[in-house]
């Protein structure tokens, strides 16, 4: 897609006319409200999104990173990190944190913090260790940082190989990844084998919960999970989750906790080199938003627990009916058994069905957008409360759309977030 060129006027123009282009530029955007859109937005309904609206309204021009001039925003952030600590055993831990942007930039902080650990150790260039499966902000991270990242395979499950990364481990590795889940299987990782092994040979373990942080904890107290995964795991350093995932907080907050808060402190930048004055921060941008902040505290006073538990019940339910219903349809498959609910669909072998043409049918017929993932070839789909109504009518075009598709091949093989797709005159 090439966007038109709109050129910033000489004289400014009506507000009501700007307004009216904005609406009339998002035609083409998927329509998230209605279930069919497996990816990228969680909904908890639309009064929860009128909510981010007055909430980022009413927090729209002050500046998070001064909170001696806005001290509100110091307020609703220690609530926002000690609500999640608490959540993920934070409390019996004595965990300290830090808001962030979102899951990439979580990540980005606890790579930073491993690479100053290991040089403060008097390793140079320190190595850290993950599944194939760990998200690709490890990847960003470690160009970021000069970091080494090794990644190993993983199992029958597409859990990480245990054997493969402690032989992976020598002189220079710093940190091991634990994924709960991982995105593209949402299977949890073994985060109980993977903290002995941290502490067999004194490393740290980041265990990346940015999908599942604010959705686990509500499924352990259901029954329905019982992986431990959080800050109470022996071996565990540090944890991330997201609030704007299944927090269903708008974008983009993010929590990263550290069990110790020496190892918290590498996190600060402070300098007095230059001719500003002090400048300290706590996360990789200067200036940033406050209003993702307010709403993230708005959204989860306005749950709050039994809000939470209603969303995980009616998240785990759709989700579980779906990886059912793909179960009934001959040829396709779910990888991996996940643990939560965030599922992959590959085409069984014995029929060779093009996973991404069943994509390209879904949403020629209905609308459906669904990632796409490789290695092998699946659809990735992200069950969310917004899901739910959205389940049934999903199964029956995809189970229609597979039966009729044959040999069909997609003619469209490129990853969601091409940057060709992005292209533009200038």
């Amino acid at each position: 897609m090439r966007f038109a060129v709109t050129e910033l006027p000489e004289e400014g123009r009506n507000a009501s006319e700007v307004l009216e282009d904005l609406a009339a530029a998002k035609v083409d955007d998927r329509d998230w409200r209605g279930g069919r859109v497996f990816s990228l937005v969680y909904s908890a309904g639309d009064a929860v999104h009128d909510l981010h609206g007055e909430a980022l309204r009413l927090y729209s021009a002050e500046n998070g990173l001064n909170v001696l001039a806005f001290p509100s925003i110091g307020r609703l952030s220690h609530d926002l990190v000690g609500w999640t600590s608490s959540l993920l055993g934070g409390d019996e831990t004595g965990a300290t944190g830090y808001l962030t942007s979102g899951g990439t930039e979580s990540l980005l902080q606890a790579v930073k913090v491993a690479r100053d650990t290991g040089r403060a150790r008097g390793i140079n260039r320190p190595r850290i260790v993950a599944a194939r499966s760990a998200h690709a902000a490890f990847t960003k991270a470690a160009e970021l940082f000069d970091v080494e990242l090794v990644r190993v395979d993983v199992d029958e499950r597409f859990r990480i190989d245990l054997d493969q990364a402690a032989a992976a481990i020598d002189v220079s590795t710093i940190m091991l990844i634990g994924s709960a889940p991982s995105y593209p299987h949402g299977v949890i990782d073994p985060i109980g084998e993977l903290g002995q092994l941290a502490l067999d040979h004194g490393l740290l373990l980041h265990v990346d919960a940015c999908l599942g942080g604010l959705l686990l904890p509500w499924l352990v107290e259901a029954g329905h999970v019982n992986v431990p995964f959080d800050l109470t795991v022996p071996g565990v350093t540090s944890i991330s989750a997201d609030l704007h995932k299944y927090g269903y907080a708008s974008k983009g907050v993010s929590v990263i906790l550290y069990n110790d808060a020496d190892l918290a402190r590498h996190q600060l930048f402070v300098t007095s080199d230059w001719m500003g004055g002090f400048y300290a921060s706590t996360v990789m941008a200067g200036t940033r938003p406050a209003g993702p902040v307010a709403a993230a505290w708005a959204t989860m006073q306005h749950l709050g627990r039994t809000g939470y538990r209603r969303l995980a019940e009616e998240t785990w339910v759709a989700a579980r009916r779906l990886i059912d219903g793909v179960g009934t349809i001959d040829g396709l498959r779910v990888l991996g058994d996940p643990d939560m609910t965030v599922l992959a669909i590959a085409a069984d072998d014995g029929r060779g069905i093009d996973v991404f043409a069943v994509a390209d049918r879904l949403a020629e017929v209905g609308g459906w957008y669904l990632d796409r993932q490789t290695d092998p070839d699946a659809l990735h789909l992200t069950v969310h409360a917004g899901s739910a109504a959205a389940v049934e009518p999903f199964l029956e075009d995809l189970a229609t759309v597979v039966a009729g598709i044959g040999d069909e091949r997609s003619s469209d093989r490129s990853a969601p977030y091409a940057t060709d797709r992005f292209a533009t005159d200038r």
